[in-house]
């Protein structure tokens, strides 16, 4: 049998190389083909790509959904999911959880791919059900990191705890890059010996090892590998789709697909590439590998984090003190995964502890609500002295449930919230995950269909497609 593969140009490699700014336009014309390939799936949807297409696209997400289905006839269509998070930065209620599940598979979605950030597993078991009981198929990431709690034993009950939840598929979600073929190996029989479910590996191309890590890790048994198509490969993206076809070309792995085809595709995308390059929007250096990335476990996307916010700091010089911060403040706070939203939390935490000259002087919000628990469960405990340091008398009121526990149902609040601007059941999810974005949309929105001149409307944040 050989090994699938799941496309992500229309996700993460977008997302990842030129910030998440394809346009459904764009995508369209070249959908028939990649029908035609033979994907285990094409990713296209969730992840950063609802908000961008809101907030700078002025383009409806579910709109988007609902034309890629149709074009896609025979290709399943997967998107990323935050857990209790959905797509957004915070906890939301199960409710809102729930309908946004049920919309996204009602609309064109059949595979959701459901991480946490902490893999704290409380915080996808509202997700698991509703994606089952839709009849969708539920694939549970595991958050890949490195640390001495995330031993083999660790990722090995992890993967039997989302079996037993229901989970469909596994996915080793390596957002940073950080996992090298030898380890790949040893990782892939260790989940193979403890669960019968198939396993997806993705990875991004940031440390540069990520090809040889396909290899190994198909080698031993891994089902599904998640590639993007050349003109979008490679630096902070997924390996090159046609690579590892050829790679796998003739051996016991063989992936069938037809690199002609694929070829054709290819060709669809390379002006797109050029258009990013020659207008700035992709920016060289994402491109190149960055081996800050195994010394500091720092994902690309955190990295330019980091980067952006010392240079409106004025504080450009203090870039390698941060990088060697993030591990120290990462260890203080329970070693979690560095991935969306906890990598910003440790990222800007590690700022404010460089700038201000002390640790923990100045502790922003979220850092805050990770000691609370309001993230759920860290893999290690906390540091103790900097709980009595950030929280100080607040400490009593940490939680030990899991945290949407405490949310009361929030649906029928949105709904009145918004209700002016309520033109399908949809708009209220895109409202309850970004307020504010999703406003200023159907403000343009409604401008386009009355026919005033958009740009006069009320459209602030200069919120244009770039």
């Amino acid at each position: 049998m050989g090994v699938k593969i799941t496309e992500t140009i229309l996700r993460d490699a977008h997302q990842s190389l030129i910030a998440t700014r394809m346009t459904t336009e764009q995508m369209l014309p070249i959908i028939d083909k990649m029908d035609q390939v033979g994907y285990n799936a094409v990713e296209c949807w969730g992840g950063a790509t609802f908000d961008a297409c809101l907030r700078f696209l002025k383009e409806d997400p579910w709109e988007r959904l609902r034309k890629l289905k149709d074009g896609f006839k025979k290709t399943p269509l997967q998107m990323l999911f935050r857990g209790q998070n959905i797509l957004g930065y915070s906890q939301y209620p199960d409710d809102v959880v729930e309908y946004f599940v049920q919309k996204s598979i009602a609309n064109g979605i059949d595979i959701i791919r459901i991480f946490d950030c902490l893999n704290d597993v409380r915080n996808l078991e509202t997700a698991v059900k509703a994606c089952k009981k839709e009849k969708g198929h539920a694939q549970v990431a595991l958050s890949y990191t490195l640390g001495e709690a995330y031993t083999l034993d660790y990722w090995m009950e992890t993967a039997k705890k989302i079996e037993d939840m229901g989970a469909d598929s596994i996915c080793i979600k390596d957002m940073a890059g950080l996992l090298v073929p030898t380890a790949a190996t040893e990782l892939v029989q260790a989940l193979k010996s403890s669960t019968s479910l198939p396993i997806d590996l993705h990875t991004h191309y940031t440390s540069g090892v990520a090809s040889m890590t396909y290899l190994k890790a198909v080698e031993a048994g891994c089902d599904i590998i998640d590639t993007a198509m050349s003109p979008l490969a490679l630096g902070t993206s997924q390996p090159a789709t046609e690579v590892m076809v050829k790679a796998f070309e003739g051996t016991p792995y063989d992936t069938g697909l037809n690199l002609d085809l694929l070829s054709e595709i290819c060709d669809y995308f390379q002006p797109i590439r050029e258009e990013a390059l020659k207008s700035g929007l992709l920016n060289p250096k994402v491109l190149g590998v960055n081996i800050q990335t195994l010394k500091y476990q720092v994902p690309g996307g955190m990295l330019s984090n980091l980067v952006s916010q010392l240079k409106e700091q004025g504080a450009e010089d203090k870039y390698e003190e941060v990088l060697k911060e993030v591990p120290r403040v990462r260890k203080d706070l329970g070693e979690p995964p560095l991935v969306t939203p906890s990598s910003q939390i440790v990222g800007t935490q590690a700022v404010f502890n460089v700038l201000t000259g002390e640790r923990y002087k100045v502790a922003t919000s979220q850092t805050k609500d990770i000691l609370l628990g309001k993230y759920g469960q860290t893999v290690k405990p906390f540091n103790p002295e900097v709980v009595d340091k950030v929280l100080g008398e607040d400490k009593k009121n940490a939680i030990t449930c899991r945290p949407a526990d405490l949310l009361e149902p929030g649906l029928a609040k949105f709904e009145e919230e918004m209700k002016q601007w309520k033109q399908q059941d949809e708009d209220v999810l895109s409202y309850a995950l970004f307020p504010q974005v999703a406003t200023e949309f159907f403000k343009y929105r409604e401008a386009q269909q009355t026919g005033v001149d958009a740009k006069t409307a009320d459209t602030k944040n200069g919120a244009y497609p770039v």
